[in-house]
């Protein structure tokens, strides 16, 4: 993926920092959106930050333009940096997601700090950050709003705050993030994206508060027809031998590339899971396993397990069926793994794959990866869907050109 200036003698480039930048999902969005009336986006990715070296590299691989720190975010000086317009990044959730246990001691929660930091020295016109909907609840977006108070550090950008579902701009997953846009007070707000797909898209109808909503929204992406109808007839690989060799990107030595389409990678499951997945039907999950047993090398198994048949109540997603007809459930880093969640997939007897995590979270074919497949895997359940980055990337475009606009020639 290379640079995406703006086609328009008018339109000069947007310059975009991404930190704690992963495989790049959040820029990959940015440069996917490409204004009404132009050919190319007016996003460049100048600079990024990332302390994970194999997600570095796959962000250096993809956006060779952009200068790429590989480490800690604190021994990064964005000096040469300041003027960009734009920065966008998500800190690290672990200690606000439930999956976390929402541990407020955190030493991760702090990295939101860090962002801050940048966001002050380089005063860009927009920031974005991105984060579990539970960090709307923390102490730290308590501080987050405090210090956007008169006569703080950032006094001079204004907040919106939403949660976004990913479902709803066009992703085939269903994804809840809270989405925090910081518009310098020089400029107009930059507003969250209008959803362009609904759920109950049939039973819409027009806003009468709002005459922007006077377009009908689509229905969510199924996730069938988006991505196993793409899927049904590549063949399962073991992955590719590419070691990293001197000239991988920054340096770094680690695997690959790999491109998207050569993730679609087989996994050796053992017997009894192989038998698990057997008697799970289109839909359903780990309760369909109560009560049945299989034989397997002359030994009467029981397919499901104590302490499955003990919670009643509590995820029903845990050895679950994708289903086919919606967005799937919300992608993670171990998406591979059915006993993480709904991650089987819909009709065929074994997980989905990186490959189809990927298609899910709108990777292009030819996005290049680096690292062992449990890192890119990592990479993958970590990125910002590129449907959302884009819609996000049309406010802030509106937001900026408005400006320029209202600018004399």
């Amino acid at each position: 993926m290379t640079s995406a200036a703006s086609d328009s003698p008018r339109v000069e480039p947007i310059k975009v920092i991404d930190l704690f930048a992963g495989a790049g999902g959040f820029s990959t969005g940015f440069h996917a959106y490409v204004p009404e009336g132009h050919t190319a986006s007016p996003f460049v990715s100048v600079a990024a930050v990332e302390f994970d070296e194999a997600a570095a590299s796959t962000y250096a691989a993809n956006f060779p333009e952009a200068e790429v720190h590989a480490g800690d975010i604190g021994e990064w000086d964005p000096g040469d940096f300041i003027g960009s317009e734009v920065i966008l990044g998500g800190p690290p959730c672990q200690g606000f997601s439930g999956l976390g246990k929402e541990k407020a001691d955190d030493p991760r929660n702090q990295l939101w700090q860090e962002y801050i930091r940048v966001v002050k020295k380089v005063s860009p016109k927009i920031f974005i950050m991105e984060n579990v909907d539970r960090f709307l609840r923390s102490g730290q977006f308590e501080e987050l709003k405090k210090i956007t108070a008169p006569g703080e550090q950032l006094e001079e950008y204004e907040l919106r705050v939403e949660i976004l579902n990913s479902a709803d701009y066009g992703v085939p997953q269903a994804r809840k993030r809270a989405i925090v846009i910081g518009t310098h007070k020089d400029l107009p707000v930059t507003k969250h994206p209008r959803p362009t797909h609904d759920r109950k898209a049939d039973a819409w109808q027009p806003a009468l508060a709002d005459p922007g909503d006077s377009e009908p929204p689509q229905p969510w992406v199924a996730v069938g027809p988006a991505v196993f109808d793409r899927t049904r007839f590549v063949e399962l690989r073991d992955m590719p031998e590419r070691p990293g060799g001197d000239d991988s990107p920054l340096g770094l030595k680690q695997p690959g590339p790999f491109f998207t389409h050569e993730l679609h990678i087989r996994r050796t499951p053992e017997m009894l899971s192989l038998a698990r997945y057997r008697a799970i039907p289109p839909g359903g999950n780990r309760h369909d396993l109560r009560g049945k047993w299989v034989e397997l090398e002359d030994r009467c198994i029981y397919l499901s397990t104590p302490s499955w048949d003990a919670h009643n109540n509590g995820s029903g997603d845990v050895m679950g069926r994708m289903h086919a007809d919606r967005p799937s459930v919300t992608i993670r880093t171990e998406a591979y793994k059915p006993e993480k969640g709904r991650y089987l997939h819909p009709t065929e007897h074994r997980p989905i794959t990186q490959y189809e995590m990927a298609l899910i979270q709108g990777f292009p074919e030819d996005f290049k990866w680096h690292g062992t497949k449990i890192e890119i895997a990592r990479q993958i359940g970590n990125a910002v869907p590129i449907g959302l980055a884009k819609a996000l990337a049309s406010v802030v475009y509106k937001t900026l050109r408005d400006e320029a606009r209202a600018c004399p020639d």
